[in-house]
């Protein structure tokens, strides 16, 4: 069945791709290793997974403001992540880093969906439309 969640449209694109599910706050300036795109937070229950054109879907931004010099280094590296859902409202620097990279951003969702949609699921960014959608493979 494919469950559509509506939000609000941040920065626009449409991506296909697996989800990385991470129930709580997230920081790009602690959380991810930059070299590899690796969430390296213990406490994380995806630690070990790698970003690269994943759909990170989690609660919030968390911490610094370098958070969009993060995301720019894994966008050179080829390491970043193809979309982002946040369930809370942006932060101003990680939505001016997604804007400076055209990652397609998507929030301001029901808080539901941290426990609905599943990391390795299938999702459709239309953040055009300010949509996610659960989606067949590829």
């Amino acid at each position: 069945m494919n469950k559509i969640y509506k939000g609000r449209k941040i920065v626009r694109g449409i991506v296909k791709a697996q989800a990385i599910v991470c129930p709580d706050s997230f920081s790009f300036l602690g959380d991810v290793d930059l070299a590899t795109g690796e969430i390296i937070t213990p406490s994380n229950p995806n630690k070990g997974q790698r970003l690269k054109g994943k759909i990170l879907v989690f609660k919030e931004s968390k911490g610094s403001s370098g958070g969009c010099v993060v995301l720019k280094t894994l966008v050179q590296k080829k390491a970043a992540p193809a979309a982002l859902v946040t369930v809370k409202a942006p932060d101003y620097n990680l939505t001016e880093g997604t804007i400076l990279l055209k990652i397609p951003f998507v929030a301001d969702f029901h808080s539901k969906i941290l426990k609905e949609l599943k990391t390795g699921q299938y999702l459709t960014v239309d953040a055009d439309k300010g949509i996610i959608k659960n989606t067949q493979k590829g």
